[in-house]
């Protein structure tokens, strides 16, 4: 059985992050529907985010210039994109090297 912490911590580090999953599948696919980049989380990082939550999450990617509308309303990641995305892991990886 798993505590509430350890059941926060997950959904922080999916659910809240979900950006980060975003642009991986992208990078490794290419441009992909919503559902398509949903389907590719779920089967890669095996966690299921609610659909609106991706389209909210591809939204402000977009707003932010992370990701662009390609053809045939799919998604793709942008150089900006890119660049946030390696920070993030590096921070990631940082963070983890600094715990004990």
């Amino acid at each position: 059985m798993e505590t509430d912490a350890v059941k926060r911590l997950k959904r922080k580090l999916t659910i809240e992050t979900l950006w980060i999953y975003v642009i991986a599948v992208l990078k490794k696919h290419g441009a992909l529907h919503g559902y398509g980049v949903k389907k590719r989380i779920k089967e890669e990082f095996y966690f299921n985010p609610a659909t609106i939550t991706t389209y909210t999450v591809l939204y402000r990617m977009e707003r932010e210039g992370l990701i662009e509308k390609a053809e045939s309303n799919t998604y793709k990641v942008t150089e900006k994109g890119i660049k946030e995305y390696e920070k993030a892991k590096q921070f990631i990886k940082n963070t983890l090297e600094a715990l004990p």
